[in-house]
């Protein structure tokens, strides 16, 4: 049976009407899909990028300024998966989320800021948590996140996008 629309991603295919079907009711078929697929509301993928970046750095800079505040405990147990010292896997960690989330957040040098989070949640997941979803749940929910930056860009609100002179980091 032929099908309706043009089978773009995200599109339910309608079988078409035969002669003397009910036209009415492929309309209001159409007009539901249009409805649930939330085709009323804008579609803005720079800003969709500018949320996510928001989220992410705010979130973990956050999580960096309470490691910052607890500089003096942290420094002689901080977790040492890289065997450098519990003090210098502290200053990187804090580099990353502090230097690193705060750069994701206003959008210059993003895709480097989004490269130092995704290693640093790579470390984290993959070694303090052994790669276990149950343990690592937020963890790997960021390193989600920051490996899409990584791969999309910032957007063009940033300082790395048009609004700042740059491409967004597309090529």
């Amino acid at each position: 049976m032929p099908a309706a629309g043009g089978g773009k991603c995200g599109e339910v295919l309608l079988p078409v009407i035969a002669p003397g079907g009910n036209a009415g009711t492929l309309r209001a078929m159409k007009g539901v899909l249009s409805f649930l697929n939330l085709n009323f509301l804008p579609k803005s993928p720079d800003f969709g990028l500018l949320l996510l970046r928001a989220a992410l750095g705010l979130g973990m800079l956050r999580h960096g300024w309470e490691k910052w505040e607890k500089w003096d405990q942290y420094k002689t147990t901080f977790f040492d998966p890289l065997h450098i010292g519990h003090k210098w896997s502290l200053i990187l960690s804090l580099f990353a989320e502090v230097i690193g989330s705060g750069l994701l957040v206003i959008g210059f040098c993003s895709r480097f800021a989004a490269l130092l989070l995704t290693v640093m949640m790579s470390v984290t997941f993959f070694m303090a948590h052994k790669g276990d979803l149950k343990a690592g749940e937020l963890t790997a929910v960021y390193l989600a996140g920051y490996v899409a930056i990584l791969m999309a860009g910032p957007g063009k609100f940033s300082f790395d996008g048009n609004g700042g002179g740059g491409d967004g980091g597309a090529h």
